[in-house]
C-alpha cells in the first residue's frame, strides 16, 4: 500500500512542490491542471475553450502514464476565473468524457498567473 508517483510525460521544469499524480491502491489523485506549457512553465493563455482543451489533455496525459483512460475518472473539481463563461467551458468538458460522466463541482476562483481554468481529478486506475 505504497504511494507511487505519478509524472507528467511532457513536463521539463518544476512548476511547484506537488506530484502531478498520486497512485494508491488503485486510486489515482492528480493535482489541479492549468493551461501550462510544461516545457517551460509558461501560462498559456487563450479563450475558455483553449484552456479547458490544454488541462484536460494535460489529465488526460497523467491519468494515461498511470495506465489509465479518460474513462476511469470518477470525480473532478473544476476551478472558473469567470463563472460567466461556463456553457463554454462546459461544452469543452463534455467533448472528453462521452459515456458517464464524472462527479464533479464547478466553482468560480480567484486563479494565479491570468489562468481562467483548473481542474484536477480522482481517477479509479484497473488493475490486472
Amino acid at each position: 500500500m505504497s504511494k507511487i508517483e505519478i509524472e507528467h510525460p511532457d513536463k521539463k521544469v518544476s512548476t511547484g512542490a506537488y506530484s502531478a499524480g498520486v497512485l494508491i491502491d488503485g486510486w489515482l489523485f492528480i493535482s489541479g491542471q492549468g493551461s501550462v506549457d510544461l516545457s517551460t512553465g509558461e501560462v498559456i493563455h487563450g479563450t475558455i475553450e483553449e484552456e479547458t482543451t490544454n488541462t484536460l489533455n494535460h489529465i488526460k496525459k497523467i491519468i494515461e502514464a498511470a495506465g489509465g483512460g479518460m474513462d476511469d475518472i470518477v470525480k473532478c473539481s473544476a476551478h472558473l476565473s469567470d463563472i460567466n463563461e461556463f456553457d463554454r467551458y462546459n461544452t469543452v468538458y463534455a467533448s472528453f468524457f462521452p459515456g458517464i460522466k464524472p462527479a464533479r463541482t464547478t466553482v468560480q476562483s480567484v486563479l494565479g498567473d491570468g489562468i481562467k481554468v483548473e481542474i484536477d481529478a480522482i481517477a479509479r486506475i484497473k488493475t490486472q
